[in-house]
């Protein structure tokens, strides 16, 4: 067989895979949505966070090992959870983990795969530091880096590009500010996408993608982001970097 036409069946038959492990993982993330472990609040909130677009764009794939920042009350773990555990997958926790979490969410059904570590820091509490665990295919960070300032931010992100296997991929999704206005007190909660961008490509990333679906053309990012009318309905950048 001529070397052009077997690279051609190999390439129609990996494109072809491919194909069909994303419509599995889509499968997974769809029954995900449907589960009873979600709350009624949560539900309510995947109009406007997307979250099947999402983590279609940044790539999760059901055998991925996956570390998810600071998840909060754990609206995408409940998500993430039972797509990665339903196959080979691990889901981990890192930073500003409550006893709540810990105790209650990570215990619900479809999160046996999860496991938490770095449970000592918080968001206010980054000094340099390594993840206790590496080799991640994704890191995923939703709405948390404006909490942190210049030097926490790096700590941060310079642990995740350690923590990423090359070729892994860091999502970063949050409230967007204005390029180059200056700091106050209502946009205090607002980030730069473009400072984001700059300061994770000089870390050694690649910025690979950005995606509009967050994109809210009545917030005139000015406002404080829980303002009436302006919560849950923030601009928000939505953004895909790679370790090389």
């Amino acid at each position: 067989m001529p070397k052009a036409l077997l690279s051609l069946i190999l390439l129609f038959v990996s494109a072809q895979l491919f194909a069909a492990d994303a419509a599995s993982t889509r499968s997974l993330i769809e029954s995900a949505l449907q589960s009873s472990i979600r709350e009624s609040s949560e539900v309510a909130r995947d109009s406007n966070r997307k979250p099947m677009q999402a983590l279609s764009f940044f790539g999760l794939e059901s055998g991925m090992k996956v570390l998810e920042l600071s998840p909060a009350s754990g609206y995408w773990s409940k998500i993430l959870g039972p797509v990665l555990c339903s196959e080979d997958g691990q889901l981990v926790f890192a930073i500003g983990l409550s006893e709540t979490f810990q105790n209650e969410v990570m215990a619900l059904p479809g999160l046996e795969c999860t496991s938490a570590i770095n449970e000592e820091l918080t968001l206010l509490n980054i000094p340099k530091f390594s993840f206790a665990e590496a080799d991640f295919d994704l890191v995923l960070t939703f709405w948390n880096l404006h909490n942190l300032n210049d030097e926490r931010r790096t700590h941060l992100n310079r642990a995740v590009f350690e923590a990423l296997k090359s070729g892994g991929v860091y999502g970063v999704v949050d409230h967007t500010r204005r390029h180059m206005q200056p700091d106050n007190r209502a946009i205090g909660r607002r980030l730069d996408p473009v400072v984001v961008i700059k300061e994770l490509t000089e870390l050694g990333f690649e910025f690979e993608d950005y995606s509009p679906l967050h994109y809210h053309p009545e917030d005139d990012l000015a406002q404080e982001v829980g303002t009436p009318g302006i919560r849950g309905n923030t601009d928000r950048f939505t953004l895909k970097f790679r370790k090389p």
